[in-house]
């Protein structure tokens, strides 16, 4: 048996217990123990993998997720399971509480008060395509499209702080990749409050060279407090950071066409979707585009300027169907160039610059690969037509995935696990690759 088909072998069952040890009855904990409750992005990834064991169980997923949004359309990025110790995860419930009490959370329902990556109306889109009729049957679209058209009109009408058509992130946890160095510079600017002042849950699950620095830590605390202070209002020029990230605006675009095609199946027109994405595009295209780097870049909007830093996240918009192909062809560069080494040096991307001078093969998004990054680029270059490398990586994704027992995330260069076992969204999504894919 090839190394491939023994790997395809491993990771259904597999994938299956992590999802069925980590379903709660109502939504999927990222993990047991480093994360007890229900993460915004990560459901998202979830229901696409999970959608091949039970259709309902992956729309039941999206549709907890979808009863905590707030009255302005946000998507918290956390919502809180109430029966979770208090200390087994900070920041808990009661951080994001303003001194107001009110933070526009439907009641009954605890929540964090950032959002993260939009990820939902492509993952509703999958869950749908599964089993059409029994979506049809059961009203799973006509349901989730409204709360899906306006948590994007919170992200285009609100959080558009730059004045340039783009969406802005205002704390790193926001984009999903926490702790990238492409947040260095504008973190700088932010006083951390004292490391005595809060109680870290995270390294009592995951050794310390693997996590966030105190210090990060603290300037993590401290905006999230300063938001939390202000009300979660967005205005411009309010948030110490301030950011445009590519990955979050491909996603809102790769979004946007999915809830095109969500509302052509309802009857709804389609048109402001396909214009909102054709809008962003152009934004995307204008404001985070560096010809001289092959790849999109972050822009500091407090600071002014793009920030010089290699992310993964600048790949991202290989999701985007309308990128001129000359844009198309310099992402296939750089992916497979020495900053990411894609079949050539590394089989996995990494979420970091191999050359880069902050990179880190084992800490929390300074370099290690993740599953979710692979897998949304893997399916942007089957978008591009770079079907070949879409099937490397695929193959790569599945042999370290069962390898490595489902890790949070894996050295580029060795495939070792890092953070994390039996993480769902690596489970789900490396499901979905064999599953979705295999004849």
């Amino acid at each position: 048996m090839t190394s491939a088909r023994r790997a395809l072998a491993q990771v259904v069952p597999g994938a299956r217990r992590v999802l069925d040890e980590n379903w709660t009855g109502s939504s999927t904990v990222p993990s047991r123990g480093l994360y007890p409750h229900q993460w915004s992005w990560d459901s998202a990834f979830i229901a696409i993998g999970s959608r091949h064991l039970s259709v309902r169980r992956a729309q039941r997923e999206l549709e907890t997720l979808l009863t905590a949004q707030w009255d302005d359309g946000r998507i918290p990025h956390i919502v809180y399971n109430q029966a979770v110790p208090p200390g087994a995860y900070f920041p808990g419930p009661d951080f994001w509480r303003p001194s107001t009490g009110h933070t526009g959370a439907p009641p009954g329902v605890a929540t964090s008060g950032i959002v993260q990556p939009p990820v939902h109306a492509l993952a509703c889109l999958l869950v749908h395509r599964a089993d059409p009729r029994a979506s049809v049957g059961s009203g799973f679209l006509a349901r989730t499209y409204p709360r899906l058209a306006a948590w994007h009109r919170y992200l285009t009408d609100r959080r558009d702080l730059g004045g340039g058509g783009l969406v802005a992130v205002v704390h790193p946890w926001e984009p999903g990749m926490d702790n990238s160095p492409c947040w260095d510079a504008p973190l700088a600017r932010v006083d951390p409050v004292p490391p005595e002042t809060f109680q870290r849950a995270d390294l009592d699950h995951g050794a310390a060279t693997d996590r966030p620095t105190d210090l990060d830590y603290g300037r993590y605390v401290r905006l999230a407090a300063d938001y939390r202070d202000g009300g979660y209002e967005d205005r411009p020029g309010s948030h110490a950071f301030t950011v445009e990230d590519p990955g979050v605006n491909a996603l809102l675009i790769a979004s946007e066409h999915a809830l095109a095609e969500i509302a052509s199946s309802l009857g709804a027109d389609p048109r402001p979707h396909r214009a909102r994405a054709a809008r962003l595009t152009a934004a995307l295209l204008d404001r985070l585009w560096d010809p001289a780097a092959g790849l999109f870049l972050c822009r500091d909007v407090v600071g002014g300027g793009l920030i010089p830093e290699l992310s993964a996240a600048g790949l991202l918009p290989l999701l985007v169907p309308e990128l001129p192909r000359a844009t198309v062809d310099a992402l296939l560069r750089t992916a497979a160039g020495e900053h990411f080494g894609l079949g050539t040096s590394v089989r996995l991307v990494p979420s970091y610059d191999l050359r880069g001078a902050a990179f880190d093969p084992s800490r929390y998004w300074r370099g290690p690969a993740w599953f979710n990054v692979n897998w949304l680029l893997e399916r942007g270059l089957r978008l591009h037509g770079a079907v070949g490398e879409a099937d490397a990586l695929r193959a790569a994704a599945l042999e370290v995935a069962a390898a490595s027992g489902f890790a949070e995330y894996v050295d580029p260069y060795t495939e070792e696990a890092r953070g994390t076992r039996d993480f769902s969204w690596t489970a789900a999504l490396t499901l979905d690759l064999a599953v979705g894919s295999s004849p």
